[in-house]
């Protein structure tokens, strides 16, 4: 029998980085994997191609703005989704054999099977032909991450009643895609589609899109959205998604208790992900799961088993890959005895629409809701010379500071390059920069980044220059 100081169960962003930094500090490491590819949900079916959709659609959105430029394009300009899909794997193919090759770099072990407890320092794993290897772990970390969630009335046939994982390899631009759900999944893959000629009708049954994020941002968005042709019905509640020959029907009811219909050849239901646990056999190892199907961890990320820990999307809080790696790399550093910490106040949060929304910290609605005085300064992107000569127009930045010490607390962001420029605002509340010390760092120019340093001196005695 193989014996490991950790094993870990999946392979995902998660997974994998706790497995490189477990190797990096001396640990005899293997990582079990159900699928033939290594990454997880993120590299395979998640964040990976659903961005490089995002960036060929919005390369062939670009073309009816060419003439603006200067730049005359003629005969008709096509999509070959095909190709779009096939470049998507090319990707996702890379990017997954990355991984692989890190393994192989570090030394760490990769099985690939079902990874299963037999007891809490055994681990079975089955592969696809039936054969079973059991090995033998001093620790153990849980890092099997989430699916798709639905609805209990709702039957996903993965043809026209689809996940966000078929809708990354469908082979043809629906006519009208009904999404159901308005979160990040939704609407990015809502925009890949729109940009490429469908109609998409977006239903949520909460009074507004990307409804986890400051409000502002919401509204924003649903603005640009709305303007390049999406629809929106908000405070609406799904009651039926039938499948109707080539085409599905969505029936909803509004806040009145009206029921609309919308028919369309898609639907899309991205109403969120659960935590993935299938086949695990926790209990086996005495490892409890919630009602909600998390694992329950300490604030060390371990298990009711002091040698079994767990990470990523599996336990509560955001599920988001970069979330994970951090997890990983904690628990990772935590079994060398080493003290990390993680200050899940400071895990950004992103949109890869295009404007792109990020933010990190705490929304108005929460600092109201805890009763915090703040001050908010916020600067729109129109107002940039770098904004106006690439003419990417769309969005602010928004600072919220404690209105007695100057903290920055919350940084909320729509416009060109956001899932870049939130990291200044990460590396600033780390540092618990005030938004006086963020006014005063120079900042090039001209660049979109400068709008954070207006946002910073409207929140200092309104004091934005450039509005």
């Amino acid at each position: 029998m193989s014996s490991f100081d950790v094993v870990i169960i999946g392979s995902g962003p998660g997974g994998y980085v706790s497995a490189i930094r477990c190797a990096q500090l001396g640990f005899k490491t293997a990582i079990i994997e159900k699928y033939s590819t290594l990454g997880g949900t993120c590299l395979n079916v998640g964040c990976i191609p659903s961005k490089a959709l995002l960036a060929s659609s919005h390369h062939f959105s670009e073309i009816k703005h060419f003439a603006d430029h200067g730049i005359e394009v003629s005969g008709e300009v096509k999509v070959n989704l095909e190709k779009m899909i096939a470049r998507k794997q090319a990707v996702v193919d890379q990017t997954s054999g990355g991984v692989k090759f890190l393994m192989d770099k570090n030394k760490i072990t990769v099985l690939e099977g079902l990874g299963s407890f037999v007891d809490a320092t055994h681990v079975a794993v089955t592969k696809a032909d039936g054969t079973s290897e059991t090995i033998e772990a001093k620790n153990i970390i849980i890092a099997t991450g989430s699916k798709p969630s639905s609805l209990p009335f709702i039957k996903i046939d993965k043809e026209r009643i689809i996940t966000s994982t078929e809708a990354l390899k469908l082979k043809e631009v629906p006519k009208h895609l009904v999404i159901i759900g308005g979160g990040v999944i939704g609407i990015e893959l809502g925009q890949v589609y729109l940009r490429l000629g469908a109609q998409v009708s977006v239903v949520e049954y909460l009074d507004r899109i990307i409804p986890g994020m400051d409000a502002s941002l919401s509204k924003e968005l649903t603005k640009v959205l709305k303007k390049q042709g999406m629809k929106f019905y908000v405070s609406h509640k799904v009651k039926s998604v039938e499948r109707n020959g080539e085409g599905v029907v969505v029936q909803a009811e509004n806040a009145k208790g009206e029921t609309i219909t919308l028919e369309g050849d898609y639907s899309l239901v991205s109403v969120g992900r659960r935590p993935y646990t299938d086949g695990l056999n926790a209990d086996k190892a005495g490892v409890k799961i919630s009602d909600r199907g998390m694992v329950e961890v300490n604030d060390h990320l371990q298990t009711s088993v002091p040698n079994i820990y767990a990470i990523g999307d599996v336990v509560r809080g955001a599920m988001l890959a970069h979330k994970a790696e951090e997890e990983g790399a904690m628990v990772a550093e935590i079994l060398a005895g080493q003290k990390p910490h993680i200050d899940y106040n400071l895990i950004p949060g992103v949109v890869y629409t295009w404007p792109e929304v990020a933010a990190v910290g705490q929304t108005e609605e929460q600092l109201k809701a805890a009763g915090v005085e703040y001050k908010a300064g916020s600067f729109p992107f129109k107002a940039l010379g770098r904004a106006r000569a690439g003419g990417d127009l769309d969005g602010f930045v928004k600072i919220l500071a404690d209105a007695k010490t100057d903290e920055v607390l919350g940084v909320h962001m729509i416009g060109a390059r956001c899932a870049d420029l939130i990291a200044e605002a990460v590396t600033a509340m780390e540092f618990k920069a005030s938004a006086e010390d963020i006014s005063r760092m120079s900042h090039a120019h001209p660049t979109f980044a400068e709008a954070i340093k207006e946002a910073a001196l409207a929140a200092t005695d309104n004091r934005a220059l450039h509005v």
